[in-house]
């Protein structure tokens, strides 16, 4: 089956290639002549593991292609995805369904026989039935259908997931829909994974739905952890006490200094505000956005304390700054709020990343990024642990404290113990939800 995907961004583009490795023929369309120029050198424009060699492979076996043409691209096609971006609109919290429905209308303007239109892109709901009524009057002797697939594709993991889905989303409106999403799906179906087909206004809820309820736990376990700190509890084994329930599960129970990415942040404000408009708020999202933003405030007291109350003059080495490990992805990382408090307060803050560099270096100005922790803490009066890369997971802790001119560690990831820290020479150690010492 020949599939196109609208959109050469983090979920048009593994979606395609995904797609291309189940076997269909897949044209990757984009506007933004530097991607497709990039792609057809066999370059990825993002960071996913696996992503580069999956890529080579289909385009070697003719599976895959990459154009700036529309027409091109939905010729033949008995599926097209539209998978553009659906950013959070400055000031009411809406997502900017603009390039959805641009998309829609091209599509329908180019297209020449029938086709399931199908959104892949996270909106809210509703959105596909207006992209039906855009489609319709754009082209009203086309013979199409819409369907709405949502994506659960966690980065730094989204081939895996793409492959082996906890679950397949499809809502359409028609039994021939239906089938050539059965089809695109075969290879998951006689594999045994679930594929849930529902309505549109279903399909596009769950998404919404998943999303917050994940957010939500994160941000109640981080709330946790500030109790924890407060009566002596350790938020690592009050975690691991609740995620043994199979009610809750363990999965996103880690304390941290607040979620961020492509998709909690934009999904819970846009979820918020269909409830507001639907005179049905609901109000554990709207405490779980509030909440989260006061953690990441929380992190920067917790670095103050530990600097005597002032930033002024001291020098801070952060490891981390892309919103989770194996992502190129700074989109509402903790790290743009705590970061440039450290600047604003004076500090001189050195930043190491394996691979958030490109795009920290004009998210983070005034700051100076480092090949490797040991540079960036060498003189330091503190030293933040951020993000939980592999790399920063078994350092060379008597090292670094060696190093630094205030051997003083806050590890807002909690990958090493209060008792490690000491005996590795550190003086003061603070984490989330755990016993420190010193400050």
């Amino acid at each position: 089956m020949k599939i196109a995907m609208i959109g050469t961004g983090y979920v048009g583009l593994v979606s395609g290639v995904c797609f291309s490795d189940f076997g269909h023929e897949v044209v990757c369309l984009d506007k933004d002549p530097r991607k497709i120029e990039m792609l057809d050198q066999g370059k990825v424009p993002i960071f996913e593991p696996g992503l580069d060699a999956l890529m080579a492979r289909n385009v070697e076996a003719g599976r895959l292609s990459f154009t700036l043409d529309l027409t091109q691209a939905i010729e033949g096609a008995e599926a097209v995805f539209i998978a553009v971006g659906t950013p959070t609109r400055r000031g009411d919290g809406h997502a900017d369904l603009s390039y959805v429905m641009a998309a829609a209308e091209e599509i329908a303007k180019a297209a020449k026989g029938y086709l399931v239109i199908v959104t892949k892109s996270t909106v809210p709901v509703g959105t596909n039935a207006k992209v039906r009524e855009v489609v319709a009057a754009a082209n009203p002797a086309l013979d199409f259908d819409v369907a709405s697939n949502p994506e659960f594709l966690r980065e730094g993991a989204a081939i895996d997931d793409f492959m082996k889905p906890d679950r397949v989303v499809v809502g359409v409106e028609s039994d021939r829909a239906a089938k050539i999403m059965a089809e695109i799906y075969r290879p998951l179906y006689l594999r045994d994974f679930p594929i849930v087909t529902t309505d549109l206004e279903s399909a596009e809820m769950i998404k919404y739905a998943a999303n917050a309820f994940l957010a939500t736990k994160i941000t109640f376990i981080n709330e946790i952890a500030a109790l924890c700190e407060k009566v002596g509890a350790d938020v690592k084994a009050v975690s691991r006490g609740m995620g043994m329930d199979g009610r809750i599960g363990n999965k996103f129970l880690h304390a941290g200094p607040g979620y961020g990415g492509s998709c909690f942040p934009k999904d819970t404000k846009a979820l918020a505000r269909i409830g507001q408009e639907h005179a049905s708020p609901i109000s554990i999202v709207e405490t779980v956005i509030k909440v989260n933003e006061d953690v990441k405030r929380r992190m920067i007291d917790k670095l103050a304390d530990l600097c005597a109350g002032s930033f002024n003059g001291k020098r801070v080495a952060v490891l981390g700054v892309t919103f989770k490990p194996n992502t190129d992805d700074m989109r509402d990382a903790p790290a743009l709020t705590i970061v440039p408090a450290l600047v604003g307060g004076g500090a001189k803050v050195s930043v190491v990343d394996p691979q958030g560099r490109r795009e920290g270096e004009h998210l983070l100005p005034g700051v100076t990024w480092c090949d490797d922790p040991y540079t960036a803490a060498k003189g330091a009066d503190l030293l933040v642990i951020l993000t939980e890369w592999n790399e920063f997971r078994a350092l060379d802790l008597p090292r670094l404290a060696g190093t630094m001119a205030a051997p003083r560690l806050a590890d807002l990831r909690n990958v090493y113990a209060a008792a490690t820290a000491r005996a590795a020479g550190f003086a003061a150690y603070e984490a989330i939800g755990r016993e420190g010492f010193g400050a």
